[in-house]
């Protein structure tokens, strides 16, 4: 399976086609997409997208979901 940005699964991503996927990856996921699915469907693994992410200043949102706390009583 080939990526979004058309790159053989698994291989080294440098140079102009990493800043290509950088600025198509930050626009998915600023558009709402997760990293998991960013993953799912570029065939790549959920760090390799989040270290994407983070190389091209996106404003990663939390995680979300519930808290792991103790309940207050």
């Amino acid at each position: 399976m080939a990526d979004s940005a058309g790159l053989p699964k698994g291989a080294r991503v440098t140079g102009k086609s990493r800043d290509k996927l950088q600025t198509q990856l930050k626009r998915q996921y600023e558009a709402g997409a997760s990293i998991r699915s960013l993953a799912q469907a570029t065939g790549r693994s959920y760090g390799f997208i989040h270290n994407v992410l983070v190389e091209s200043k996106a404003q990663l949102r939390g995680r979300g979901g519930a808290n792991r706390r103790k309940a207050v009583t």
